[in-house]
């Protein structure tokens, strides 16, 4: 089962992926994004999570379109349970990744500090192939064939996010 941002305080490097409503977007990064850690030896030095901005799904399944999405290119959403964005999590986290131009905004807007707003990120804007594009199109009111398309760009980003941070997780842990 996924760990939580709201664990107690370790070593781990922490990652939110966050979207509108937790159940498409976001649970696409949180899975993708564990799963390159996982296949990369790094679970026990990174904590993927995910949530939303918004508290319409809270305790449900991701859409199903989602889970299909994800069980097509290899990956298990099945598990997911959507949750809303708590702005305590900013004292926990190391990066709060935003799906869209509107997840950034609200993020920053629960950040208590500059270094909180700094934790927040665009997941497009890791990945040079999509330079001068903000926002992962919502997949929620279109077909089938949209969610795999979202999918194919959350794994593209995901990969060149990982790519960028995989060498501080591959630093050893400092000796007390």
């Amino acid at each position: 089962m996924p760990r939580d941002p709201d664990e107690p305080a370790d070593e781990a490097f922490r990652i939110s992926m966050v979207c509108t409503g937790n159940i498409c977007r976001s649970p696409m990064a949180e899975v993708v994004m564990r799963d390159l850690v996982d296949q990369a030896g790094l679970g026990d030095r990174v904590v993927v999570s995910s949530a939303g901005t918004g508290e319409w799904h809270v305790g449900e399944h991701a859409d199903p379109r989602t889970v299909a999405a994800l069980r097509a290119r290899g990956y298990d959403g099945s598990l997911h349970r959507a949750r809303q964005f708590d702005p305590s999590w900013f004292d926990r986290l190391d990066l709060v990744v935003a799906l869209d131009r509107s997840h950034e905004r609200v993020l920053r807007s629960w950040a208590r500090s500059e270094e909180d707003r700094q934790k927040v990120r665009l997941l497009l804007s890791f990945d040079p192939e999509y330079a001068g594009r903000s926002d992962v199109p919502d997949p929620y009111y279109s077909d089938s064939a949209m969610f795999d398309s979202v999918l194919a760009m959350v794994e593209h980003s995901c990969k060149a996010l990982f790519r960028q941070l995989e060498p501080a997780f591959r630093r050893p842990h400092p000796v007390l």
